[in-house]
């Protein structure tokens, strides 16, 4: 156990808490059983040495682990959690719990056997709970660790400390809200921006690099995380890739899954359950419609790309208006049910409809509807219910 907690005082050392992520505050740390879920680099490594650093300075009674560590080639998650509880230790925090096979029976055992020690475990965004030899449903609280919002990329990048808003603060006073935010920055620049680099906090390490190095965390996600979580062989995962080549460069996509099928070289069923895994791995996102099933055999009405800065990596030109409405569904998606509706771009909430451009949109498009509503590019300030695209930044 000893070479595991100095790799963990080092990486503490080394962890910055200038700037946390929004979720950090969010979650209930004294529960017994936390999982914590989220796309490659958004973040969940960091957060959990924050925590510790924050929580326990210099407390023996808490330790960082990855279960990607050489030392469990040879050694078991339960016999760590088992002598470092004897050794006194109350606070264990798991990073990469889906690269260790037997995690969710290792964990319901530690949870039935050692009532006083907290765990907090994190995972990738393919990760299901429920999956594994155990069903942790009942024991654990599951968090979802999002990309950065456009508010988050202002405190990180700018250090511009920008309040958090409501949707229903957005749609009812979106002209004053807009005024006070452009006193303290040039939003439309710091949007334009924010399309290209900001969604993963390692954009600020990377430099230059970042885009290049987005698209090796895909392939890493693709070949490596996946295939960890899910009894996929090589084979598919290239399937998945050519499945991933075709769409991305149509996203928004509107399948239709017999063309799709025959031009990835898969069956239906086979490129409905592709479709379904890149989105819970935080590479897609399907949107359905509200009135349809929830099985992965439903075909989605529209496939889009995560985030805009993937759409940046993955796509040669992407196009202005496919930005738009990508930016809109990654920022409002986080904290709202988002559906394709019959009339206009999006349904939040199953009540509000919006239809996502530029500054040209014209409200006559939807006057009919009551609760329609314009998302637009390229406006400072709007009015009615003409709102900037750039205020559903702030979400979270």
């Amino acid at each position: 156990m000893e070479p595991l907690i100095k790799r963990y005082e080092r990486r503490l050392a080394q962890t910055s808490t200038d700037f946390v992520r929004y979720l950090h505050d969010r979650i209930d740390w004294k529960l017994r059983l936390i999982v914590i879920t989220g796309g490659r680099g958004s973040g969940k490594s960091t957060m959990l040495l924050q925590r510790l650093k924050k929580g326990f300075p210099g407390s023996k009674k808490a330790l960082y682990i990855s279960l990607d560590d050489i030392w469990f080639e040879t050694n078991t998650l339960l016999d760590l959690a088992e002598h470092f509880h004897e050794a006194g230790g109350r606070y264990l925090y798991i990073d990469e719990v889906h690269k260790y096979k037997r995690w969710s029976k290792e964990l319901k055992t530690i949870y039935d056997t050692m009532a006083d020690l907290r765990c907090v475990v994190t995972g990738s965004s393919a990760l299901d709970i429920l999956g594994g030899e155990a069903d942790l449903s009942r024991r654990a609280a599951h968090y979802y660790l999002h990309g950065m919002s456009l508010r988050e990329f202002m405190v990180f990048e700018k250090e511009i400390d920008m309040p958090l808003l409501r949707l229903d603060d957005i749609l009812e006073n979106h002209q004053e809200i807009a005024a006070d935010f452009y006193d303290r920055a040039d939003m439309l620049k710091t949007f334009k921006q924010f399309l290209v680099k900001g969604c993963y906090p390692f954009f600020k390490e990377s430099g230059g690099m970042y885009l290049p190095r987005l698209a090796s965390v895909v392939n890493l996600v693709l070949e490596t995380d996946i295939p960890a979580i899910y009894p996929i062989d090589y084979s598919t995962v290239r399937n998945m890739r050519k499945l991933l080549a075709i769409i991305s460069q149509s996203v928004p996509f509107k399948p239709n899954i017999t063309n799709l099928s025959r031009e990835a070289g898969i069956n239906r069923n086979m490129v409905l359950k592709l479709i379904d895994i890149l989105d819970h791995a935080g590479i897609l996102i399907a949107l359905r419609s509200p009135i349809k099933g929830l099985s992965y055999l439903t075909k989605p009405e529209k496939i889009f790309l995560d985030n805009t800065n993937l759409m940046h990596a993955l796509v040669e030109t992407p196009n202005i208006g496919h930005l738009r409405e990508t930016f809109f569904l990654n920022q409002v998606e986080a904290v709202h049910e988002v559906h394709i509706p019959k009339y206009g771009d999006f349904l939040v909430d199953g009540k509000h409809i919006f239809e996502v451009g530029g500054s040209g949109k014209s409200p006559a498009q939807m006057a009919d509807i009551p609760e329609a509503y314009f998302a637009l590019d390229g406006i400072k300030g709007g009015s009615g219910k003409r709102i900037p695209l750039w205020l559903f930044g702030f979400l979270y």
